[in-house]
């Protein structure tokens, strides 16, 4: 049967899986659903229209749910929604989305996101993502899988992350980073591929070294990005294996409204 602490507030009308246990001084809203095996810390707080799913641990002291820190928002029934098996560390704060920004917040599954990240209105998280401590994500921000972010790196709203990048400590993303790539500072420069990751997650040697052609021809070779783009299509051509993964790659670097990292 679902563990609640006898000083929580679990509204009557929250719905909670039988499982789930709530810590001491816990809040939860009328409007929160927590799926199977999950755990809420002490003092935690889930408010709004919220959606977690199963196997999720959030420690003491999360803000989950809350109204976006957005002037525009009056009140609008938006929603915030998690997918299973993610780990929300102290003191992290997600919001709810915003009418304008299509009205959900969405964060995926297996995601590790510590201590002091916020993820703001509107965003897209991805799976097995890495937001180390004190991350900031301001609104409409939109990461890949496999994503890792640096303590203290803060990106733009509207920025976009591809799947399989990296940005170090402290970075300030101002661009959209693109799928694959390693960067950081202020604000981020791209420092190459990230082919120890790549290797960790499976990826041949043979494919990690026609991602490193990629990104020679986007940034080594003075190319303009549309040139560049065209050479990674070509390349997918002649490698079958890397297709998809050139492709999107491609695809990303086209569609980029604010540039990218360089």
């Amino acid at each position: 049967m679902t563990r609640v602490h006898p000083t929580a507030l679990v509204d009557p009308q929250a719905e909670l899986a039988d499982d789930v246990e709530v810590g001491p001084y816990a809040i939860v809203g009328p409007q929160v659903r927590v799926g199977a095996g999950s755990s809420v810390g002490a003092h935690t707080v889930l408010s709004g229209r919220t959606t977690i799913g199963r196997n999720n641990r959030i420690f003491p002291h999360a803000a989950i749910g809350g109204v976006p820190q957005d002037m525009k928002y009056a009140g609008e029934d938006t929603e915030l929604v998690i997918g299973d098996g993610n780990t929300i560390r102290e003191f992290c704060t997600f919001n709810v989305g915003t009418a304008q920004g299509g009205g959900i917040t969405r964060v995926g599954s297996d995601n590790w996101i510590m201590a002091y990240a916020h993820v703001a209105h509107d965003c897209r998280v991805g799976d097995r993502c890495i937001l180390a401590n004190a991350v900031t994500l301001a609104g409409h921000v939109e990461l890949g899988d496999w994503v890792i972010l640096g303590g203290l790196s803060a990106v733009h709203q509207f920025v976009r992350v591809g799947s399989h990048a990296m940005a170090g400590g402290g970075t300030i993303l101002v661009q959209d980073l693109p799928p694959f790539v390693i960067c950081s500072g202020n604000p981020a420069a791209a420092h190459g591929l990230n082919s120890e990751g790549l290797k960790r997650r499976g990826f041949s040697s043979e494919a990690i070294a026609t991602l490193r052609r990629a990104y020679k021809a986007i940034y080594k070779e003075g190319l303009t990005v549309a040139a560049a783009c065209e050479q990674l299509l070509q390349v997918a051509e002649e490698t079958p294996e890397s297709a998809a993964d050139l492709r999107a790659l491609a695809d990303f670097v086209r569609s980029s409204r604010r540039g990218i990292v360089r």
